[in-house]
């Protein structure tokens, strides 16, 4: 009876602990996405904070492939429900690290353009 309540304390740590990774990935990276001005001072700040949280999720998405590709136990046959929700899993964190680093792309690309307002006015003739 032991065994199975430390097993039960595992995996609750283990869900605790994945909660707290992706409420510090979420802290790093919601600066991307509630972004909608880039003011010049601010831009390294949000630019350091947010690659430190996409490295987070690549470091997150080699897990989930290594635990996909490469299960530890096996002796057991994984589920099918199992396979298809760590792929999905995958699928879907692949597609939230292509989203920010493009995101992080166009606020680049905003704020180099932001120099050039389109005002030629005080050119010279």
């Amino acid at each position: 009876m032991e065994k199975a309540t430390r097993q039960s304390a595992d995996i609750w740590i283990s869900v605790l602990i994945f909660i707290l990774v992706w409420t510090v990935v979420a802290w790093l990276v919601y600066p991307l996405l509630t972004l909608d001005r880039v003011e010049l001072r601010k831009a390294t700040e949000y630019f350091y904070r947010s690659a430190g949280g996409i490295i987070l999720m690549i470091i997150l998405f080699g897990k989930t492939l290594f635990d996909l590709l490469f299960p530890q136990d096996l002796s057991r046959r994984k589920s099918y429900m199992y396979v298809a929700f760590l792929a999905i899993y995958s699928i879907g964190l692949a597609a939230g690290i292509i989203f920010m680093c493009l995101r992080i792309l166009l606020v680049y690309i905003n704020a180099n353009s932001g120099a050039f307002t389109g005002d030629t006015s005080t050119i010279p003739n």
